[in-house]
């Protein structure tokens, strides 16, 4: 084990844990590391496809709202790469998904804080002040020990499939839209060809089968059980309530009141572009012509319940939302874009007793990001992208991340090193504005 104590350790380097790395390597006398398993820095890869650009604009990157003079900013990263007469006139304000995948690779490549390959298998607190934290390469599978005064978890989210597909996730012909162009095989070949959700990632996978269509001559379905497929809302307006002033009253309201109110945002962040809908309605116009049959079916309102194998492919069994009814529909291959879920790793179990949990054993998180804990220690855990229950729909959101990563950095070093404005929106959430 290294005689080093760091001040802090990252468990996963995405996008949040990168800014976070980013942004403290300016400051010199804080030792820091970062580990993650994967090889090297990958987000959302097997959804990196041509055309698709993240949701909110360049301005998102993992520091610029915190500090835009920062040489980690995606205007620096164009400049490095001869690309800002190129971004200039392209004139767009959303990068391009695989371009933000690239930037990302850039910055972490960059710092000596983040290492890759190292996966994090069981962390414990020892009474002296510090983390114990165990990795084992992937590559090697040599063990590896650190010891820290702090923690940063950003592992973020795992796919999440419906009940009834709990038997079938080691089936090649269903799979989640997370791993979309790593199975473009099961598609390509397969008779027909069944999408599940109504999120932006579901509109995505299904305009790209529609574009193979033609080439590959599968029957294409579109399911969803919501009771259509609706624009996300992003209205400017809209957009404040992904602000650190949304942030501040959405947290401090009771937990059994955020619980109601998140379940009534969906569309603020789960909804689909409208220049997708667009171009997807656009091909199937297009596609129509002359009365041309569309080997295409849209059907929202339909809740999956049962799915089974068999000598064709699969069967499923739907309810209809709104009429009650039951029907089934047989299909060779099956694409769940059906979100992601929060799950609690198992490397955390070593420290279940020292965190408190709230009453759907989800982490207490205090409004500056650190887990409450049951005893008082002088070591922090802070989360990232683990608390849509207490701080609101604006926790996955990029644009959102360097002001996390500014309010750890401050509550780390009882000083403000990065400043955090509280008036950034037009309209007043509270009644105490």
């Amino acid at each position: 084990m290294t005689e080093k104590i760091y001040d802090l350790l990252g468990v996963g380097i995405g996008p949040f844990n990168l800014s976070l790395a980013a942004l403290i390597e300016p400051i010199s006398h804080l030792e820091t590391i970062f580990l993650e398993q994967k090889t090297e820095f990958q987000w959302h890869e097997g959804l990196l496809m041509e055309g698709t650009t993240i949701q909110v604009p360049f301005l998102a990157d993992l520091v610029t709202m915190a500090d835009p003079c920062s040489r980690f900013t995606f205007l620096n990263y164009l400049r490095e790469h001869s690309r800002l007469y190129n971004f200039y006139f392209l004139e767009e304000f959303k990068i391009y998904r695989r371009e933000y995948n690239h930037y990302c690779q850039w910055v972490s490549q960059q710092l000596k804080s983040c290492r890759f390959s190292e996966k994090v298998e069981s962390i414990t607190w020892h009474e002296e002040g510090y983390f114990i934290v165990q990795s084992k390469n992937v590559l090697t599978s040599e063990t590896s020990s650190y010891k820290a005064k702090n923690l940063v978890l950003g592992v973020g989210t795992t796919p999440a499939m419906p009940p009834c597909f709990k038997n079938f996730q080691s089936q090649e012909n269903i799979f989640h839209s997370a791993e979309f162009l790593h199975k473009q095989n099961q598609y390509q070949t397969a008779k027909s060809v069944t999408v599940i959700g109504s999120g932006q990632s579901a509109a995505e996978v299904f305009y790209q089968l529609l574009q193979d269509q033609e080439k590959y001559h599968y029957h294409l379905e579109w399911h969803t059980r919501s009771s259509g497929f609706f624009p996300m809302e992003y209205s400017k307006l809209g957009l404040e309530h992904f602000s650190p002033d949304y942030i501040k009253y959405f947290y401090h309201l009771p937990q059994e009141k955020r619980d109601q109110i998140r379940s009534r945002q969906n569309l603020l962040y789960k909804g689909i572009s409208f220049s997708l809908i667009a171009d997807i309605y656009n091909l199937l116009y297009e596609r129509s012509i002359g009365q041309k049959a569309l080997n295409v079916r849209l059907r929202p309102l339909l809740e999956v319940k049962e799915v089974e194998q068999t000598e064709m492919g699969y069967r499923l069994s739907y309810r209809h939302c709104q009429e009650d009814a039951y029907v089934s529909h047989d299909t060779d291959c099956i694409i769940l874009a059906t979100g992601y879920q929060h799950s609690i790793p198992p490397f955390m179990d070593g420290l279940n007793s020292l965190i408190q949990w709230d009453s759907q054993h989800r982490y207490d998180v205090n409004f500056d990001y650190r887990l409450q804990l049951t005893q008082d220690i002088p070591n922090s855990i802070f989360v990232q992208n683990g608390e849509l229950h207490t701080h609101g729909i604006g926790t996955p959101d990029l644009g959102l991340g360097a002001h996390r990563s500014s309010v750890i950095i401050n509550t780390l070093l009882g000083e403000e090193i990065y400043p955090v404005s509280s008036q950034n929106v037009f309209q007043e959430f509270g009644v105490a504005g």
